[in-house]
């Protein structure tokens, strides 16, 4: 058995290292997409998603959507581009009612949204349906 002393040792070592990082330091996540995740009646007229990452983006052409089976994913229905924040990305897509909608941003090689200072952003699966 691990004493607890011990234990209070190893978490104040990991805490520490964590302190460490900054905001600049850290990947970026998706605060937010619309559709949100898991919304189960979306709007089949839905022209775009939208993706929001907790800090500026490289808005290059460099992004990764990801596929999680080829009939889950959206038909792309212009260019793809950021908004002038530099968080918000933006895929023109066609939507079908009574389907449900599955993609990646960014997964496991495929790493093209990046922060600034070019940290890759955490996975994020996006998953909704359209409603009838």
């Amino acid at each position: 058995m691990i004493a607890p002393r011990l234990i209070l040792l190893l978490c104040c070592l990991a805490f520490a290292g964590v302190a460490q990082e900054t905001l600049d330091t850290l990947p970026p996540v998706v605060v937010k997409t619309v559709p949100a995740a898991g919304e189960s009646k979306v709007d089949p007229a839905v022209k775009e998603i939208r993706v929001t990452f907790s800090k500026q983006m490289t808005t290059k052409q460099s992004w990764s959507m990801v596929t999680v089976k080829r009939a889950a994913f959206p038909k792309i229905n212009g260019p793809l581009r950021f908004m002038a924040d530099g968080r918000t990305f933006v895929a023109p897509v066609k939507l079908d009612p009574g389907k449900t909608y599955a993609l990646w941003i960014n997964q496991d090689k495929f790493t093209g949204f990046r922060d600034a200072g070019n940290h890759p952003a955490v996975p994020y699966l996006l998953v909704f349906k359209t409603r009838e």
